[in-house]
């Protein structure tokens, strides 16, 4: 109890003299603790040793080309609005980066700076490019969001006292870098605890805008999370749970789908 007395203490001086962020489109403010050139350092460096510890598939297949079609498409949206809206700045220092693995498990993510990773145990969920899209833009609106700095800087406030990230990688190497894994959901699958109920329902509205001005019709959303939800087997009772039940997902989906829309111009 005294390590999280302390954490919050540290959250609250550390809030009130940098002040917030807003997030793109939701307007809400964030605090994220961790510099973001920080944030990707770390982010390429684990990427890396993802790659180099996994089954890539080659350039040339199929799928490869698949997800790198769909990210370059979301990119080029991401980078309009974020232009247009004079927050260029949440993408400076941005390498972005697509890659498939094959593993049998229903997962994709995306790091800050615009590492990207899709496991072919999702694309028989995807079934096809546009619900391939929904699932993309919505790991790309978490980096960004900058979700994984919010959680990371709960995860060093709460496990080390709020240490700068440098310190925590001197003094703890092996629990920094298992927070930082953790809030990206690295290893887990989609739906994991990596995020909280809010992070993912601003993830999805992110994503709806950011799939919908990269061509792609934001309405097949609705299907492809109803899918989920009947492949996901017995889920636990949403309070249970860090994340919206598939219902309460797929409502809300429903609800912000016109302003969603309004992005859409089918080619």
């Amino acid at each position: 109890m005294k390590k999280i007395h302390v954490a919050v203490i540290v959250l609250t001086i550390i809030g009130i003299v940098i002040g917030c962020a807003r997030v793109p489109i939701s307007g809400r403010r964030q605090l994220n603790l961790i510099p973001e050139s920080e944030m990707m350092g770390m982010s390429f460096q684990a990427y890396k040793d993802f790659l180099d510890t996994n089954r890539v598939l080659a350039d040339t297949d199929k799928n490869v080309v698949m997800v790198r079609r769909i990210g370059n498409n979301i990119k080029g949206a991401v980078e309009k609005y974020l232009a247009d809206n004079n927050q260029t700045k949440r993408v400076e220092g941005f390498d972005w980066e697509f890659n498939v693995v094959q593993q049998d498990v229903v997962n994709a993510w995306c790091m800050p700076g615009g590492k990207v990773v899709v496991y072919t145990g999702i694309l028989p969920v995807t079934q096809d490019e546009q619900s391939l899209a929904v699932v993309m833009g919505h790991e790309i609106a978490h980096a960004i969001a900058r979700h994984g700095n919010e959680r990371m800087s709960q995860g060093l406030a709460l496990q080390l006292g709020g240490a700068a990230l440098s310190v925590a990688l001197s003094e703890k190497p092996a629990l920094t870098r298992n927070i930082f894994l953790q809030s990206y959901g690295i290893g887990s699958t989609l739906g994991s605890l990596a995020y909280s109920r809010n992070h993912e329902t601003e993830a999805d509205k992110l994503g709806l805008v950011f799939m919908a001005m990269a061509g792609y019709d934001p309405q097949v959303a609705i299907s492809f999370w109803e899918r989920m939800a009947a492949s996901g087997g017995q889920a636990p009772p949403e309070i249970l749970s860090t994340h919206p039940s598939d219902a309460t997902r797929i409502s809300t989906l429903r609800e912000f789908m016109p302003q969603a829309m309004k992005y859409y111009k089918p080619g």
